[in-house]
Order: C-alpha cells, then structure tokens, then sequence
C-alpha cells in the first residue's frame, strides 16, 4: 500500500493552502453569500478581444507559437510599454510571454534563486512569493510595510535587511491587498539603496493600469539604474478583464530573459496561441475600455472606503488595485475570526489580512470590483454584523 506521506517533499507539505482560497472555496458550499474576496473583474473582456480570439479559431490559428510567444505580440508588448512607462525593450530578447502573470514570477525566481539565497518581500503582500521561494530552497526576508508609511517600502527599512546572500527584491505595486503605491521619488530612494548591489529586483506590475487619482503608475524599470536589475512582471487579466484568458508577460535584461524562456521552455511550451491573437487586439484598441473600468473603480473606491469609516473600521484611501485594507481591530477579532463569524452569521466574504502576511493581523482585504449594489448590499449585512458584537456580552468586550 503506497505512502503519499513518504513520497511528498517536506517543503510542500509545509506550504499552507492560499488563504484566499479558502474562504472562497468555504462561500461556495453557502447559501446567500455575497462575496467581496476574489481580486476578479466583473466585466465581461471587452468584445473586440472576445471578436480577435474567435476571429483566430476561425482562421485556424490553433498552432503552437515560438516559446517566447508570437513575434507580433512581443513587438505590441514593446510598444505598449515604451508609449505607456517610457521604457524601452527588445522584442526579440527582452521579452517572454507567459501563462498569466503567475508563470512568469515563478520563473523569474526558479532562473535566479539557488538554495539558501534570500528574497526580501514587502508584507502584506500577493500570496505566491514566500511559498515559491521556499519551494526553491530561498530564504524568505520579509519586510513589514506598515499603515503609517502607507504600507510603502521604505529605503531605511529595506536597507535593513539587505546582507550579502541578498539575491532579490520584490516589489509589488500597486499592491495587492492593500492598494498601496510606489510613486516615482519612493523608487528613486529605493535604486540609491540597491545601487552598489547585485540585486535583482522582480516588479510584479499586473494592476499598472489601476491608479487613482491623478496618479499614473510609475514602472521601476524607468527609473535611471533600475532597468538593467529589473525584471517586469504584467499581463491582461486585471486591466482588460481577462482573467480566464490566462495571459501574462516578462520584460528584462537579455541574459536574464534567456534564462528564464530556457525553463519556460521544459516547463511550459508557449502560451495559448488564442490568447495571445486576442492581447493584441487588446493593447491596440482598449485604451478607452480601460479608462471606463478604471472610472468605474474609482467609483467603487470612494463607495467602499467612505463605507467602511462610516462603520467605524478605519480604512485608508487605496491609491491603486482593487481593493481597499480595513482596519479591524477595534471588534476585538482577530482578522481570521472576523472573517470566519462575518461569513457564518451574515454570509459576506472577505478575506483575512494573515492570508497576505503576519503583518496583515488586524486588518482584512475587501475587493471593490463588484457593483454597486453588490457592495451597498454587503454593507447592511456588515453593519448589522457590528451591532451584534456591540449588542452582547462577548469576552472579548470585558
């Protein structure tokens, strides 16, 4: 009789499943539940993509592509991110195509991350980065950004932790979960504490697109010093409603970008060949799409922000993502039991700040890209959660 126990490796055994998972997988076994816990948009991808993809099938584009993805997409990639961040690559070496952002992270790190290096990574944060560092024998150094910074990295705290088995930086911005920023002067301290070093930082841009208020998401590959130690990480799930449509993609130095397209190779193949004729169409002709979702949004952001201090559960003014990072202590739950007891007893999703990092306690992630009255409606059962904690004589009130 086999022993699985025996055959797993003790460093997947030790990984914990994504909290965000688990409370979107717990919603789906209830009855009512209104969810504001998965970072998906409710769009529909706009049709001239849907059109490009299905125009493709029917000129029987079902083929293979060259690993790095078609010639045309890479050069469309190139375009977009010379016209829209000022930074210029090579289609032909600089960039690789993805299966969706995700691929292109975990790449990045297998092509750099030997046993026993360390990845310094910004907490609360996107939940892939510790555990695939942790499946390549990295060490994880985990950098707790903070509500009064903003939950910026900041170049005291950064330099911190820097030592000589440093090896990569990962800078997740616009953030998910707490919808935190990095504005071009916050990147410009970050290349003077990095400039003598040898490290390479992973800019995980995937909500570029998604800034607020005037503000236009600065890449970290523009800043002067930064492109040649910068990997980019984006894709079209978030900003052009594509999420099914699994699509992503990696702009850095050649050699860098050779490295990872060899293991792209083994692991991978290509992208969907589909898709990729679809994210054309899209980095041609959505700009305006864009700008309506993003103006939606924004909409939503000022609701759910101005919703929750209403309720009494501080919540600083997200400047990009979707998502907005109440405070919840003053219940006196913790972030998992607020989470676990909103869900039981009023049937609203939201997803533990622990699911991001320990930094995260106390706080959880609400995602805004739901509609109005989707939201407005989760309010009224959230208040009413409150009222009952006011109400009874918990424990925790004495």
């Amino acid at each position: 009789m086999m022993n699985y126990d025996k055959i797993l490796t003790d460093t997947v055994k030790e990984l914990k499943p994504s909290g965000i998972r688990k409370f979107f997988d717990l919603a789906g076994t209830m009855e009512g539940v209104i969810s504001l816990g998965v970072g998906e948009p409710d769009f529909h991808t706009p049709w001239q993509i849907r059109n490009a993809g299905i125009r493709s099938l029917e000129q029987g584009q079902t083929r293979y592509t060259a690993n790095r993805g078609t010639e045309l997409l890479r050069r469309e990639i190139s375009r977009y991110f010379k016209d829209k961040y000022a930074v210029s690559y090579d289609p032909m070496t600089e960039v690789l195509v993805t299966v969706g952002g995700s691929e292109a992270i975990d790449m990045t790190l297998r092509a750099v991350i030997d046993p026993g290096d360390e990845v310094i990574i910004p907490q609360p944060s996107y939940v892939c980065y510790e555990p695939i560092t942790r499946l390549l024998g990295g060490v994880p150094v985990i950098l707790n950004t903070k509500a009064e910074n903003d939950f910026k990295v900041t170049p005291d705290e950064l330099r911190a932790l820097i030592t000589d088995k440093t090896k990569v930086l990962i800078l997740p911005y616009p953030c998910n979960p707490t919808g935190a920023i990095m504005e071009k002067d916050d990147l410009i301290a970050i290349e003077k504490v990095l400039h003598d070093t040898n490290i390479l930082v992973l800019s995980d841009e995937i909500y570029a697109e998604l800034t607020f208020g005037g503000i236009r998401h600065t890449s970290v590959a523009s800043v002067p010093g930064m492109k040649e130690r910068t990997v980019t990480v984006n894709g079209f799930s978030k900003a052009f409603s594509m999420t099914g449509w699994r699509l992503g993609y990696a702009c850095g130095p050649a050699a860098v970008m050779s490295a990872i397209t060899k293991i792209h190779q083994y692991a991978i193949m290509c992208a969907p060949t589909t898709s990729q004729a679809a994210a054309v169409e899209a980095l041609r002709s959505c700009d305006a799409e864009v700008e309506k979702m993003r103006d939606e949004y924004d909409n939503r952001r000022h609701f759910t922000v101005a919703g929750f201090n209403r309720l009494g559960l501080t919540t600083r003014e997200p400047k990009g993502a979707f998502y907005v990072f109440p405070d919840i202590r003053s219940t006196g739950l913790s972030s998992d039991e607020f989470c676990e007891r909103l869900l039981g007893e009023e049937r609203v999703a939201v997803v533990p700040g622990t699911a991001f990092g320990a930094s995260g306690e106390g706080f959880v992630r609400v995602s805004y890209c739901y509609s109005i009255d989707h939201i407005r409606e989760a309010f009224m059962r959230i208040e009413r959660f409150l009222e009952k904690l006011k109400n009874h004589d918990y424990p925790w009130q004495k």
